[in-house]
């Protein structure tokens, strides 16, 4: 059969099963040292880029659907790493915002993010590193473009 599919051959099961081995590994260390499942870590450090955000632009910013983002920010705030503000430019939505407590949390957990993209991506050079963040970022626009833009 000319047109089967192989399912190890199938470049979205690939980049699939990659991604989801990459955030399973990185899960388990932010757990374990910080008790963040990766939909907090992700909120966190967006947030962390930003002054304040909304909940809206957190999700097309990292592709979570409205729920996980509101149930991650809901369990940040109850832990006091991250507080809601009025949004001065829409009154149905809030932004959010790291507190001192959250920010000092950043402080601690991106230090161990960069190192576990280091173990994970040392056997490759930087040229490779770069040409494969290229291919993804071209694989990002022929997506939304075959999604006509969404």
């Amino acid at each position: 059969m000319a047109d089967a599919l192989i399912l190890d051959e199938f470049i979205p099961f690939r980049l699939s099963f990659t991604s989801n081995l990459v955030s399973d590994t990185i899960a388990r260390a932010y757990e374990a040292l910080f008790g963040l499942s990766i939909p907090e870590w992700r909120l966190v450090a967006v947030v962390a880029e930003m002054e304040a955000i909304s909940q809206a632009a957190i999700g097309q910013r990292t592709r979570m659907d409205k729920v996980t983002v509101s149930r991650a920010a809901i369990a940040l705030a109850d832990r006091g790493l991250l507080e809601r503000r009025a949004n001065p430019d829409d009154r149905r939505s809030h932004l959010l915002a790291l507190t001192d407590a959250g920010r000092t949390l950043y402080g601690a957990i991106a230090p161990k993010a960069i190192e576990l993209e280091r173990r994970i991506f040392e056997g490759f050079s930087q040229d490779e590193i770069a040409a494969f963040v290229a291919m993804l970022r071209r694989i990002d626009a022929a997506t939304q473009a075959v999604r006509g833009g969404a």
